[in-house]
């Protein structure tokens, strides 16, 4: 298995973030597999697969790079740079374009693995990955970018509260089921690859989750690393959060859909991008769930976030729902 050696502080001082270019790319390796995992995935699949199909078609090198630099089990580096806080799509993207050829294309021997095909012995390699970046961002996650980044942020939310409530290593456990296990002794399981330890302390350790499902691990040695998972299926997968006929009707749709979302800790915002209601009709269902003692409330930083009672648990665990 692959692992981290890091110490307290190192841990102490990691933090999510929010990356459209980490969005983007893991959007690719879904465009790139064709397989949803439910239907959300099936439906966006449905809508852009066929372009970005026909634009591999009518660009063989790049079709043939893009195949090499996903390899089976590894991911060529050049085109997985790290991002940074704040940074936008393309800024890191930039970092793909100015990438060094040479390193580019050592990088490929090692994801295929195996020599470099002769078509793929060319110093526009980087061109053409940042390329098919920028048409997978442009023509397949900023028109969702939006609501996409409210439901990670719903995530981040969900699992932040999860650190006071349990500490990093129910965190760490959860975020790629496994896949990451906090090992104890200063130690991060971040896959199960027969991988060399790395030691990490002192570095900027971040956790970026992404929509779709999948995850990996990407790293600037020695002074940044990060550890991207898919965020909670239910956030992403309207099929994952089934509501109770029964519910619906002793609570109304709305109100019984946000009760079962609020099985982690959700601000309204969030409730907001992840149901489509307005702003003004999500707090109103709130209120009426917390007058009626289903869900609670309480502040963290900024936010107020929204959560199950025990009243409310109770109530999803009847036998007649």
């Amino acid at each position: 298995m692959g692992w981290w050696q890091l110490n307290a502080d190192t841990l102490a001082r990691s933090r999510f973030v929010l990356s459209p270019f980490t969005e983007t790319f893991a959007s690719l390796k879904l465009l790139h597999a064709g397989t949803p995992a439910h239907p959300g995935e099936r439906a966006w699949l449905r809508d852009h697969l066929p372009a970005y199909r026909a634009r591999l078609a009518a660009d063989p090198v790049t079709a043939q790079l893009v195949r090499a630099a996903l390899g089976r089990y590894w991911t060529a580096d050049f085109i997985t740079p790290t991002p940074k806080d704040g940074e936008t799509f393309e800024q890191v993207v930039a970092r793909v374009r100015s990438a060094d050829p040479a390193t580019a294309r050592a990088d490929l021997t090692v994801s295929l693995p195996g020599p470099l095909p002769a078509a793929l012995d060319r110093d526009d390699l980087p061109e053409r990955a940042a390329a098919l970046l920028d048409h997978v961002w442009t023509r397949t996650v900023r028109p969702y970018w939006d609501r996409r980044r409210r439901i990670l942020e719903a995530d981040v939310a969900a699992r932040t509260a999860r650190v006071s409530q349990g500490g990093w290593a129910a965190v760490l456990d959860s975020l790629r089921p496994g896949q990451t296990r906090w090992l104890g002794d200063n130690r991060l399981q971040v896959n199960l690859g027969e991988y060399p330890p790395r030691e990490i302390s002192g570095a900027e350790l971040v956790f970026m989750p992404v929509t779709p499902k999948t995850g990996w691990v990407s790293w600037e040695d020695p002074d940044r690393y990060a550890l991207v998972y898919a965020c909670t299926g239910a956030l992403t997968d309207p099929g994952a959060r089934t509501v109770p006929a029964s519910l619906s009707a002793l609570l109304g749709r709305t109100r019984a859909t946000i009760l079962v979302l609020l099985a982690s800790p959700m601000s309204t915002s969030q409730l907001v991008a992840v149901t489509g209601q307005a702003l003004g009709t999500v707090g109103r269902h709130l209120r009426i769930l917390l007058n009626a003692g289903l869900v609670e409330r309480r502040r963290a930083g900024r936010s107020v976030l929204y959560s199950r009672s025990t009243a409310g648990e109770t109530l999803l665990a009847a036998p007649r729902f």
